[in-house]
């Protein structure tokens, strides 16, 4: 008797033992993500367009996910070092980085990487193109159009100069598409940055850049620089009277300077999924399209599996271009 009423006393504290592990089994194993606040990596500095991008969308995002998305820049050595403290950093959905066609030149740029674009990382999302534009010094270069750009560097090869931000950047690739496929030859300036670059250019020291649209509207628009010819498939919105350099005069031709979002590689597929609606649901918005137009981005959006095999292509592509130049690092 004894022993039957201290088992049935002993029976509420067995069943509240197995419901609390049965409650426990069907418990989330993690807290909801994100629950504090995720970190964007942008590995250049401050107020460039990839840095506006991402506190654009970032600003957005935040509203949706319900935590804040912060900011971080990380210049330096093209965008290697940011890339490589994010591919180092946890695969827990709380840093991202954004990157620029970079991502796809700079394994045949550099002689070593510090990490690995394909392996290191995990597609989220492309975000948006900003076209680069051919431009002229209009006081010294009277050039117009591609083909007036053309005429004269075959009347007289090596005479007439490009500045670039520096080696392997989108705005060098330009002009090194431009002068293999138009089969002439302009003088590379390289600098340390689109900006000294600019600076020389509106000064008369070189005669062309195919500089980002971001940068170089505001002179055009003032009337110092003549916009030629865009780099991209298609016309900007940015500047429609403008035409591309295929239809101008170079068929085939495009360079489209892209930002995307990676995280680190092993991030969980959820995570992913979660941060590319944030991020497609933000460049479906006007409020943001109209930030973006700003500085002459155009939306993109994309899935994990087509920035994929978007940066598998541009890797090709940059690739046997960097190797048939020779194109090296700073």
């Amino acid at each position: 008797m004894k022993s039957l009423l201290q088992r049935s006393a002993r029976m509420p504290a067995a069943i509240a033992f197995s419901a609390s592990m049965l409650f426990a089994a069907s418990a989330p194993a993690h807290a909801a993500y994100p629950d504090h606040p995720i970190r964007w990596v942008v590995p250049f500095p401050a107020g460039g367009a990839m840095d506006n991008i991402a506190r654009t969308l970032g600003e957005d995002m935040s509203k949706t996910l319900g935590q804040a998305i912060v900011v971080e820049n990380r210049p330096g050595a093209g965008g290697n070092i940011g890339a490589e403290m994010v591919a180092r950093s946890p695969a827990d959905g709380y840093t991202l980085i954004i990157v620029a066609n970079g991502m796809a030149v700079n394994p045949a740029l550099y002689g070593k990487l510090g990490y690995d674009p394909v392996k290191d990382f995990a597609p989220v999302s492309l975000l948006a193109v900003v076209p680069n534009v051919l431009v002229a010094n209009k006081a010294k270069t009277p050039a117009k159009t591609v083909a007036e750009v053309i005429a004269s560097a075959k009347a007289k090869p090596g005479k007439y100069t490009y500045a670039s931000a520096g080696n392997g950047t989108s705005i060098h690739l330009a002009g090194e598409l431009f002068t293999s496929m138009a089969k002439v030859d302009l003088l590379h300036i390289p600098y340390k940055g689109s900006g000294p670059a600019m600076t020389d250019l509106l000064g008369g020291q070189v005669d062309y850049m195919f500089d980002s649209i971001t940068s170089a509207k505001p002179h055009i628009d003032s009337g110092k620089l003549t916009p030629i010819a865009v780099t991209t498939s298609k016309r900007s919105s940015a500047l429609p009277n403008v035409p591309t350099v295929a239809e101008a005069g170079v068929p085939g031709y495009e360079l489209s300077p892209w930002f995307a979002a990676f995280v680190p590689a092993k991030t969980p597929p959820a995570i992913i999924d979660t941060l590319n609606k944030a991020m497609i649901e933000a460049l479906k918005k006007p409020s943001v399209q109209q930030r973006l137009a700003g500085i002459g981005a155009e939306p993109i959006g994309s899935t994990p599996a087509q920035l994929k095999d978007h940066l598998a292509r541009e890797t090709v592509k940059w690739g046997a271009l960097i190797r048939e130049r020779g194109i090296h690092a700073d």
